[in-house]
């Protein structure tokens, strides 16, 4: 019965739990600690919250255009009014400057627009359908995401649509 207590089974068992106890798995196996936030970031655990260029937020924004948490990447509603004036310019405008939105930040946030897995477009009107899918088109030569496209009854900033999506981190 006393040598059931001290097998080298229940023997590891007790030294991982104290090594765990002590917070010491990663100096033990080699994981690395994570790395200081900097000044500014907004982060919780992996998730980071970036700007438009890839860096750390700065936490003032209402709204956080890029976020990379668990090997994705979410992209927030983007509208033609981000990218200047689109008063008066027709829907391929609109759509050209809208995904050039997209592909920069999902290229911030570490993916391409291959790695975009979906993407939810909202438009103005259902009658721009076929001119943005037009424009798509020359963004996903090598076939879309999965996407929905929605007839809505505004758009901020007087954009005729906005686009949100999901994609995957491909290199760090």
């Amino acid at each position: 019965m006393i040598s059931n207590a001290f097998t080298r089974r229940n023997f590891a068992v007790r030294l991982a739990s104290l090594f765990s106890g002590l917070g010491l798995p990663g100096a033990v196996f080699g994981s690395e600690a994570p790395a200081a936030q900097e000044p500014g970031a907004q982060s919780n655990g992996d998730v980071q919250k970036l700007d438009y260029n890839g860096k750390p937020a700065s936490g003032k924004q209402m709204i956080t255009s890029l976020i990379v948490h668990n090997g994705l990447i979410y992209i927030s509603g983007q509208g033609a009014n981000d990218a200047g004036s689109v008063q008066g310019a027709d829907i391929e405008t609109h759509t050209k400057k809208v995904m050039d939105n997209v592909k920069n930040l999902v290229e911030a946030g570490g993916g391409t627009m291959d790695s975009i897995l979906q993407l939810t477009v909202y438009l103005g009107n259902l009658d721009y359908y076929d001119g943005m899918n037009k424009v798509f088109k020359t963004y996903f030569p090598h076939g879309g995401p999965a996407r929905t496209t929605v007839a809505v009854a505004g758009v901020p900033g007087k954009s005729l649509l906005e686009v949100n999506c999901i994609a995957a981190v491909t290199r760090k």
